[in-house]
């Protein structure tokens, strides 16, 4: 059985559980022009695996591009919360940073996704390199 996870937005009008694919093993980003821009790190989730429990009328939904992908933002503090993804519509991108006591600096090293020239397009294999994240010394 998959463990419900809480999730929020930065200011708490969009909450949300969340129940995980794979644990924090698909933590990702990807390189798309709009991914570059918000940075987030991002699990996979099945469509069924998320549950809007406050705020669902807060979500907004923005498409670009090919208008497959549908990435929700709370529309009071403008935080990304999850997205229903192009590659694989059957999941949601859930951002790690909304999930209770998850930070995207708890990952040493993410793969990032060649979003730029997509798998769907027929243009890539999928992982284009890795970010890494290395704690200061005090």
């Amino acid at each position: 059985m998959t463990q419900k996870l809480a999730a929020q937005c930065h200011c708490g009008a969009v909450a949300f559980t969340v129940e995980l694919s794979d644990g924090f093993n698909t933590a990702r980003r990807c390189n798309c022009s709009f991914c570059r821009m918000r940075g987030a790190v991002v699990v996979s989730a099945p469509l069924s695996g998320i549950e809007v429990t406050k705020g669902q009328d807060k979500l907004t939904e923005y498409r670009f591009n090919t208008q497959e992908a549908r990435h929700f933002f709370c529309s009071v503090c403008g935080i990304y919360t999850f997205h229903q993804r192009r590659s694989n519509p059957d999941q949601y991108g859930i951002n790690v940073a909304c999930i209770e006591g998850v930070s995207p600096f708890d990952f040493a090293e993410i793969e990032v996704m060649d979003g730029v020239n997509h798998p769907k397009d027929g243009a890539s294999d999928g992982v284009m390199g890795y970010l890494s994240f290395r704690a200061a010394k005090k």
